[in-house]
């Protein structure tokens, strides 16, 4: 009986423990068949691993951060090297309510990587591997995003934690997507930004944000949309200090514009519009279809 009871402790210790709640899916139609043989057990292993490891390094006490990882498999150089599409998106409930809030929807385009059938995969986030270090990167900026969500500046040693991932990473053989030639959307450009001093007021009010959303749907909605209302305005106001076409403010406005404009479509000053379409210009249209209802 002692047993048993310690091994219901182990397990509910273990369970609590990890952070994500990760679904994974691949799409590999376009492969030659030796590949697709090859990755039967890779969504899996991906999702074993995301699941089952602890990227915190302790116990995490919080619900688990429902999260999906979409692997695109575009090519195969030989029986080992791969060219893919992963999509990444992650939501948080909404407090005391059965709706849930997107906080990331990502489409990386470029992730490479080696791979061999039933390869084992390892975490150790201090050694650069080219699956290891992606899914890594990933789950420290979903924790990192979801924290940021609860309390200011929270999320900062998950970030941290993704910049020294891409400080490795930049100097390996799958280089692309870290650096900064990768196009529209790199991984280190974004981390910077993040942790970046100039950005600080911005993150800041993503907390304020998340509190006006919680709010929303509880006790105050007029409340909540003054909470959400004032990230536009802190972005409103640091317009001459930062580059609104960073990539950390359009993965803001990619998973909250829609929540955005269904939570505000019915605020008082529609002007409120206008500034969103000054600082997220890739969703002017849909904030134009609230201006002139």
């Amino acid at each position: 009986m002692k047993f048993i009871l310690g091994l219901l402790v182990l397990l509910t210790f273990t369970i609590k423990a990890q952070e994500l709640q990760a679904t994974v899916t691949v799409q590999y139609e376009n492969l030659p068949v030796i590949n697709k043989e090859s990755l039967v057990n890779f969504a899996q292993m991906v999702q074993d691993y995301l699941n089952n490891n602890r990227f915190t390094g302790a116990v995490w006490n919080n619900a688990k951060i429902k999260c999906t990882f979409t692997i695109f498999f575009l090519s195969a150089s030989d029986e080992t090297t791969y060219s893919t599409q992963v999509f990444i998106g992650s939501q948080r409930p909404v407090y005391n309510s059965t709706k849930n809030s997107s906080m990331l929807t990502i489409l990386d385009n470029n992730w490479n990587f080696n791979y061999e059938k039933n390869q084992a995969l390892y975490f150790n986030p201090m050694a650069n591997n080219s699956i290891a270090s992606f899914l890594d990167y990933y789950a420290y900026l979903i924790i990192g995003t979801d924290n940021d969500s609860w309390e200011q500046m929270s999320g900062t040693p998950m970030f941290s934690k993704a910049l020294d991932i891409v400080h490795l990473a930049l100097s390996s053989k799958f280089s692309k997507g870290w650096d900064k030639s990768s196009g529209t959307y790199n991984r280190r450009d974004l981390i910077e930004d993040i942790l970046n001093e100039r950005y600080r007021p911005f993150r800041e009010a993503i907390s304020v944000y998340h509190y006006g959303v919680d709010q929303y749907e509880n006790d105050s909605k007029s409340k909540g949309q003054e909470k959400m209302v004032s990230l536009i305005k802190v972005l409103q106001s640091l317009k001459t200090k930062i580059d609104l076409r960073s990539i950390f403010i359009k993965v803001f406005f990619d998973a909250k514009y829609q929540e955005i404009i269904e939570d505000l479509k019915d605020y008082p000053d529609k002007s409120i519009f206008k500034e969103l379409k000054e600082i997220d210009p890739p969703h002017a249209g849909k904030y134009d279809e609230i201006i002139y209802q």
